[in-house]
């Protein structure tokens, strides 16, 4: 890997900047450069969000995402705003449980990938995210999905501890659901 831009967005309270945050964090345990740059639209919870990450083997010069590897899409806003951003041959990985609409473009990779539903099998909806991260993370092997662990352990503090294990099988499962397609 040299470097990988991705932007990931949703509604607010999808845990999309936390994908963003701990991508980053992941990437800095890694010893790799990292920049996580996060935009909320007018509203926090339900309004718009987006975060643009770079990972890279380099300095990354600009934390803005114009021509991204890959777009990680949580709802159909965000797909109508952000399949654009993708290079050709880019990953372009949509939340199909609220996006019922194809993409337009036919130059990239594209997975759909059912995370909400994957997310409520396991018991757990708030997991979705997660879902999601390990679907990318198996796709591009940006940073080891122990990173993102170890990263989210530091973020949830001792006090939600608790939650490492059910988060290790939403990013297993997140891997499996792209594993074959």
């Amino acid at each position: 890997m040299t470097e990988q831009q991705v932007v990931i967005a949703g509604f607010g309270g999808q845990g999309v900047m936390s994908m963003g945050q701990l991508l980053a964090y992941a990437g800095m345990l890694e010893n790799k450069n990292v920049s996580w740059l996060p935009s909320y639209g007018p509203e926090m919870r339900g309004g718009t969000a987006n975060c643009n990450v770079i990972i890279s083997d380099n300095p990354v010069g600009s934390p803005i995402v114009t021509d991204a590897d890959a777009a990680i899409i949580m709802n159909l806003p965000s797909l109508d705003k952000f399949e654009n951003y993708l290079v050709e041959g880019g990953y372009l990985l949509i939340n199909s449980s609220l996006v019922n609409k194809k993409s337009s473009r036919k130059d990239v990779k594209i997975y759909e990938i059912p995370v909400n539903d994957i997310a409520d099998e396991l018991g757990n909806p708030k997991v979705s995210n997660i879902v999601m991260l390990g679907a990318y993370i198996e796709l591009t092997h940006v940073v080891d999905p122990e990173s993102v662990l170890e990263s989210l352990k530091k973020v949830l503090g001792p006090s939600k501890e608790h939650l490492i294990p059910i988060n290790r099988k939403a990013l297993q499962k997140g891997a499996e659901a792209i594993k074959g397609k």
